[in-house]
């Protein structure tokens, strides 16, 4: 059985999460991926705990969860880029290598001898792909950021929690780091391209990706709504500036996500409430009406939804092919009988001796479907053999450059 990308190799020069999200993705499909890790210290984020992942006696190991999460299935070889030695073995590495993938500072690799320009002239096939927080030029290329910069930044808390006026109505940002996350899917997306378009042509490129850029993107539908009105969009809520009713309602008991998406669906839920009048109401009978009537009618869904439990209405609405859904916490995600079935929770092996917990890719292919061999790697697991199997290095001179500090 055959991976989509088994037959590329991946040299990640990236920490954090971004480009470690981004590389985790190609070696679900298959791709061998070399993680760079500092000697010693390691990819800042195994220390990001607790919590910690637990060795076959209990004892913590030096991998945290945030780690775990996006590190999966590469090998990790550690190696000083700030020395000599250091980047002549990045470069010998790179000279066989399809991808690089760096999260560097702008114009950091390029003094080290290892940037586009000086590996392209020795591998002209090359994809280079480098992640920063505003992209290679302009007036904040230089400048330092995390997700969360740019989760603000990118407009994102602008429109994410409570309205203006109402109990905790601070911006707010998302619950994972979604900068990061998106920025390492459109990451992943741009690498499978230029290597389509290698295939093609039979040269490599730069990918410039930045963490603004990106979510500056994803506004999408929302910054065309600004576009085209002129009206800066505000806080909602859980409610959305172009859909009515799509939000969360109480009931008797518990909370109900009510996500209706056209106007069958509309007329479907009014049928199961009771209230087939506000289905045939000029006021609410079009999307368009309903979004300029919202404030209308969700006072009346509200009052209606709240004579039966969520329970309940979940499964009169299912029945009715209305779209909702119950808020789950986390044990409830992976308890959920179609989380279940999907497979979405693993459990893999670790350098430790134990059995590390991971989330699965949502990737589903029919003919190469995917294989997760490991876990994240411990660090250096996999230096030696790399140097060795790859390089050519005799063990005296891995001995040495151990010595020096250089892996």
């Amino acid at each position: 059985m055959t991976s989509v990308l088994g037959h590329i190799k991946v040299l990640d020069l990236t920490r954090v999460l971004a480009g470690p999200w981004a590389t985790q993705n190609l070696a679900d499909m298959g791709a061998e991926v070399i993680k760079i890790e500092r000697p010693v210290q390691g990819d800042d984020t195994r220390g990001w705990g607790p919590p910690f992942l637990k060795d076959a006696d209990g004892n913590e190991t030096r991998d945290s969860s945030y780690f775990l999460s996006a590190n999966r299935g590469k090998k990790s070889v550690t190696c000083d880029l700030s020395q000599p030695e250091g980047q002549a073995l990045i470069r010998a590495l790179a000279k066989d290598a399809d991808v690089v993938v760096e999260n560097y500072k702008v114009g950091t690799l390029a003094r080290y001898g290892l940037g586009y320009e000086d590996l392209q002239q020795i591998n002209p096939r090359l994809v280079y792909c480098s992640i920063t927080g505003f992209g290679q030029d302009g007036p904040y290329a230089a400048l330092p950021g995390y997700d969360f910069v740019f989760q603000g930044m990118g407009g994102l808390m602008s429109i994410t929690g409570q309205p203006e006026g109402a109990p905790g109505d601070e911006p707010m940002k998302a619950g994972i780091a979604i900068s990061d996350l998106l920025t390492g899917m459109y990451a992943t997306t741009a690498i499978l391209g230029a290597l389509e378009h290698r295939h093609v042509s039979g040269a490599g490129q730069h990918i410039d990706l930045s963490l603004l850029d990106c979510m500056v993107s994803v506004n999408s539908y929302v910054a065309i709504n600004y576009f085209l009105s002129g009206k800066i969009p505000q806080r909602m809520g859980n409610a959305h500036a172009n859909m009515v009713p799509y939000q969360v309602f109480r009931c008797r008991e518990g909370s109900l996500i009510l996500a209706v998406g056209n106007d069958s669906q509309y007329r479907a839920l009014c049928q199961v409430l009771g209230r087939a009048d506000l289905a045939t109401d000029e006021r609410y009978a079009s999307a368009g009406n309903r979004n300029r009537h919202r404030e209308l009618l969700i006072p009346q869904l509200a009052d209606l939804l709240r004579e039966k439990t969520m329970a309940e209405w979940i499964e009169l609405l299912e029945a009715a092919n209305v779209p909702c859904g119950p808020i789950y916490n986390m044990q409830q995600v992976f308890e959920d009988p179609q989380v279940r079935h999907r497979g979405m929770r693993l459990s893999l092996p670790h350098g430790a001796g134990v059995q590390a917990p991971a989330v699965a890719s949502p990737l589903r292919f029919s003919h190469t479907p995917l294989q997760y061999g490991r876990a994240a790697p411990t660090l250096g697991e996999h230096t030696d053999a790399v140097l060795a199997g790859q390089l050519g290095l005799a063990p005296e001179r891995i001995a040495a450059l151990r010595a020096q500090g250089i892996v």
